[in-house]
């Protein structure tokens, strides 16, 4: 059965940019062909069953158009391994929240302060420990300076550089950012197709289509600057209810929940 022209036309668009890192990093079309195969697989046989019944390899045959071999195959390869990287992204990015709005961190100003490496109450061992849990400082530390996040001074003092953890541009995080960012909008977009309107995520975006370059730049450090304050004033209300970070925190379940914000800009190949 052909796709339906929009949904065809959205796999293409989504492909595109995807298909030139794949490219950039050496992964040939067979290689992805595979991945594709075993997603294509693991979905069918975990979220397409019939009620009552288990899910069997001709089924899945069925609703992937794969063989039946096919199917055994991509059944048989390993799971994707854990690398860990996203696990050092996550205590990266939590160090950085906690040493901006914890005032045990603060200075008199109430800024972040310049901090010592040391055990005490206000050092910075202290802080890993508080927002990172059990992993070393001066990992943490390091991974934090290679990223120009941080500066520590001749006395040895640590500066908070960055109001947020950005990875370096040809670092293995902005990798697992494609994985995890992209993956939540497509959710939530397909949960917006399927969703009663009162139910559906907020999903929204400005753009225009016929701007001079020159009103990029401004535009840019404009949202830049008012979607980072108001993330920031999000991750208040988010990490008092993590119970990462309060244990105390009592309730049902355990779930996910976030706003992502990305700044896009393209030229559009026609000329006014």
């Amino acid at each position: 059965m052909m796709p339906h022209p929009a949904l065809r036309h959205a796999v293409v668009r989504i492909l595109t940019p995807l298909v030139r890192i794949l490219i950039r990093n050496g992964v040939s079309y067979g290689t992805f062909a595979d991945m594709a195969k075993a997603v294509f697989t693991r979905v069918a046989m975990q979220e397409f069953t019939l009620q009552g019944r288990k899910q069997s390899i001709s089924r899945v045959a069925v609703l992937t158009g794969l063989t039946r071999k096919a199917v055994k195959a991509a059944m048989n390869q390993p799971p994707e391994a854990v690398d860990g990287v996203g696990e050092t992204y996550n205590r990266a990015t939590r160090v950085i929240a906690g040493w901006r709005k914890d005032p045990a961190f603060h200075d008199a100003e109430g800024n972040p302060a310049d901090l010592e490496f040391g055990e005490g109450a206000d050092g910075f061992t202290h802080l890993v420990k508080k927002y990172s849990g059990d992993v070393p400082a001066r990992a943490v530390l390091d991974e934090l300076e290679r990223t120009d996040a941080v500066r520590c001074s001749d006395d040895g003092r640590i500066h908070l550089r960055m109001r947020a953890f950005i990875p370096a541009s040809d670092d293995a995080m902005q990798l697992h950012i494609l994985g995890t960012d992209v993956a939540h909008l497509i959710q939530t977009i397909e949960h917006n197709l399927k969703a009663d309107p009162d139910e559906r995520c907020l999903q929204r975006k400005v753009a225009y289509d016929n701007l001079p370059r020159e009103a990029l730049e401004p535009f840019r450090r404009l949202a830049t600057e008012q979607s980072q304050a108001l993330l920031e004033t999000l991750d208040q209300m988010l990490s008092a209810q993590d119970r990462d970070n309060n244990p105390a925190v009592h309730g049902t379940g355990r779930y996910a929940a976030g706003v992502g914000i990305y700044y896009f800009q393209e030229k559009v190949d026609h000329e006014s």
